[in-house]
């Protein structure tokens, strides 16, 4: 990404692009060492309550975000993914600043699971203001352990959303 590319962020149902968002995530730790090939990769873009957002740099998809929005756990960024080429310019922070905006409007919490041998996504995580909520043993694959983090802004009681 050149410094004067602008990142812009839309919704997307298009179901090849989330062909092509599969196929990055399945060519991408943590999902190469859980041994998640594009069959596996690509049903986690379909059920309700998601929203699938991607991030373009010029004409290219740079990223893209899967959030859960309902449920107990609204407000779950349940994948987020950075295209090869684009790892490591800030854009992973980018997507995740935009989630928290996003979020915070109908919810105090923000979760995400990084699997714990994904030791740079979680200090990307930590620094974000993560904090460590639990351990989910065996929880996508036998053998593997995520951690649930969490940010907060207050509890779910009362909560009537930030603008």
């Amino acid at each position: 990404m050149k410094p004067d590319d602008e990142l812009k962020f839309s919704l997307t149902t298009d179901p090849e692009i989330k062909d092509s968002c599969a196929a990055i995530m399945s060519r991408t730790d943590p999902w190469i060492t859980l041994g998640m090939d594009f069959a596996q990769c690509r049903p986690a873009f379909e059920g309700e309550c998601k929203e699938i957002w991607i991030a373009e740099s010029g004409n290219e998809l740079a990223g893209f975000v899967i959030m859960q929005t309902g449920g107990t756990f609204s407000g779950y960024i349940q994948t987020i993914c950075i295209a090869e080429g684009f790892r490591g310019k800030g854009i992973g922070t980018s997507l995740l600043e935009f989630c928290e905006k996003r979020i915070l409007k109908y919810s105090p919490n923000v979760f995400i699971c990084v699997s714990s041998f994904n030791q740079g996504a979680a200090r990307l995580y930590y620094k974000f203001g993560f904090e460590l909520i639990g351990e989910l043993e065996n929880f996508v694959k036998e053998g593997f352990t995520e951690l649930l983090l969490r940010k907060t802004v207050g509890p779910r009681s009362g909560y009537t959303g930030q603008k």
